[in-house]
Parts: structure tokens; sequence; C-alpha cells
């Protein structure tokens, strides 16, 4: 695959901790400024190195005209060309769609550890859009306008009610609008079929699994497909919807993935 112009937002660390640095990749329908409120500075100040790619299309990465043409296999090819550019293996962060990415990624390249964020179950998207559809009904409708960035007051609703808990804020959703954008066709039918191709490698690399209570798209229960198949460990942010990064209870979030890199990494970083 061709090499491709991407952005990615860099947060250096405050004071290097000797970890590897971390790459974050968002999910479907939205770009890197997802981990730019919170997670970002937030592990920037705890001595890592922070990376956020935006895959080809997305955010101000080349290739918004040819969208609908990229497959997963592309956007690994975006995580494989930006890790080659890293002084050392990574931890790779992957969020729903972002999450599938990641894991198509290891199927030939290298990284220090990975950590899945609400990922498409393991039985691929059908089955969660039929009972999405059936709580909200005019999601599909709703999401199209959003992703023109024409939100009437019940697009909010619905947007709102889907991919985030009952405690978000105002300001916290306001936050979330202007990253939605138009996904690919291609991707979204290749997620649509998942159960039809399981993955062809999983590097023995320490695996971490967090899903919200309340993540209305992909729920909490499914979390352990995908965490067994990578012998990973295993975490529910109580009462966090589908965009965990952006929740309330971010900081309940990222403290977990602190404990847990500092128990993985951190023994293997000091050695």
């Amino acid at each position: 695959m061709s090499r491709r112009k991407l952005h990615t937002l860099h947060r250096p660390a405050k004071k290097p901790n000797g970890h590897p640095p971390l790459l974050f990749v968002h999910g479907g329908y939205v770009h890197s400024g997802c981990w730019e409120l919170n997670f970002l500075p937030h592990f920037s100040k705890l001595g890592y190195h922070c990376h956020a790619i935006d895959l080809s299309g997305h955010g101000a990465s080349e290739g918004r005209e040819a969208l609908d043409s990229y497959d997963l296999d592309h956007y690994a090819a975006d995580v494989a060309q930006l890790v080659a550019e890293l002084p050392a293996p990574p931890v790779l962060i992957g969020h729903s769609m972002g999450a599938l990415v990641v894991q198509r990624y290891l199927e030939k390249g290298q990284a220090a550890a990975v950590i899945m964020m609400a990922p498409v179950p393991t039985t691929g998207l059908s089955a969660c859009t039929i009972q999405l559809t059936r709580k909200h009904p005019d999601y599909l409708k709703e999401a199209g306008r959003a992703v023109r960035g024409k939100y009437t007051e019940n697009t909010a609703r619905v947007m709102r009610e889907v991919y985030f808990s009952p405690d978000v804020t105002p300001e916290e959703f306001a936050a979330f609008k202007p990253l939605v954008q138009d996904e690919s066709t291609t991707a979204i039918a290749e997620m649509m079929a998942l159960a039809w191709r399981p993955p062809k490698r999983r590097p023995k690399i320490p695996a971490l699994v967090m899903g919200g209570e309340l993540d209305q798209l992909f729920p909490s229960n499914l979390l352990h497909f995908t965490a067994s198949g990578w012998n990973a460990e295993t975490c529910v942010i109580p009462r966090a919807g589908h965009m965990i990064m952006m929740e309330p209870q971010w900081t309940i979030a990222a403290d977990r993935i602190e404990n847990w890199l500092d128990r993985r990494i951190g023994s293997k970083a000091a050695a």
C-alpha cells in the first residue's frame, strides 16, 4: 500500500518514565480529537510520549475523497506507518473500530502491549446494530444528520443516548459533536461480516480489554469474547458509555490503564 500523509497528535512526556510510547487509534465516524480532551494530556503528565493518529480519510489526514475505498487493512497500514517512525514498539490503545484496527495491525506488526477499549464484538456489527435500532429506531437517520453536522434537538438526544452515559455533561457532549464524520462503507461492510474472518495471528503480548458498563453500542457482556482470544484481562468501567475517554468516568478508566501499564510494562521498563 502506498504511503499516505497522515496527521498525528503528538504530546511528549512532561518527564519521561522510561516506558514505551502510547499510540492511540480512534474508532469509526470520529478522529484523533477524541483523545485530545483528556487522555493525551493526562498520560503525557504521567511520563508517556503520546501519539494519536488520524486514520486515512479522517480528521486532517489525506484521503477523504477516497474514504469509502478504505478497509481495515488500509487502516492497519496507517498504524504500521506511524509505528515505523517511533523509537520503540508502542503500547497500542484502540477504541471501538480502532480496537479492530490494532488487532489487524498485530497480525503482522509488533507492539509492547495492546489495550482494546469498547471493541467491536467478535461477532461483528450486525447483531449489535439490530439491537440498537430496536432501542433507538431513529438512530440511523439521526446519525446521518450528525455526520453532516446537521444537528437537531432530536439528533443531539439520540447521539447522546447512544454514545454516552446519562452522566455526561452538556459541555462533554458538545466536545463530541465536531468530531463526528463519515466512515468508510467498505470498512463498515467488513465489520458487519467480522465473524467470517478470524484473526490470522495474535502475538503473545500483554492485553487489556475495557468497556463501559452502560455502553449502548457494544454491551459490556460481550467483552469476554474479545478477551478470551487474547488471554486478556477484562475491565468494566462503572456507569460509563461507549465514548469512555470523553465520559465523566474517564479518570477511572485512565487510572485502570495506568495501574495495568505499571504492572505489566513498568517492571520490564525498569529491568
